[in-house]
């Protein structure tokens, strides 16, 4: 493997992932392997990209929301709207993980409650003598 390039598989084993995803990626026009042949060759570009995708995904990002900030990169800024529409982005992401979290801790919370309630009745069922022996 050379530092400038990897091969799918090179890639695959780096960030554990499949060749389909990396073929998906690429159809959805998130990474831009060169091509010699049949072979693909991802660059550090791709593995840069590949990078911010995983975490995007990981962070809940759609595709689409993924490749519209990459995109933003190459507005000649120094990275100023890309950086700004990604922070706003993940703020977002971040108030909707906190408000499933609470939700999700509300639920455990009636869950639980709802698993005393049902233990004690289940203690007391066995307790109860059976009125037809």
């Amino acid at each position: 493997m050379s530092n400038e390039t990897m091969t799918i598989r090179e890639m695959c084993d780096a960030f554990d992932v499949t060749p389909r995803t990396l073929r998906f990626y690429e159809s959805k026009e998130l990474l831009f392997p060169e091509r010699r042949g049949q072979k693909r060759l991802f660059t550090k570009r791709d593995r840069a990209r590949l990078k911010l995708i995983l975490r995007g995904k990981r962070f809940g990002f759609s595709l689409e929301e993924i490749r519209q900030l990459l995109d933003l990169y190459y507005k000649g800024d120094q990275q100023l709207t890309q950086l700004t529409q990604t922070y706003e982005l993940a703020q977002q992401r971040l108030n909707d993980l906190l408000r499933q979290r609470d939700e999700l801790n509300a639920a455990i919370t009636d869950l639980k409650d709802q698993m005393k309630w049902g233990e004690k009745m289940i203690a007391s069922l066995r307790q109860t003598p059976k009125a037809a022996e």
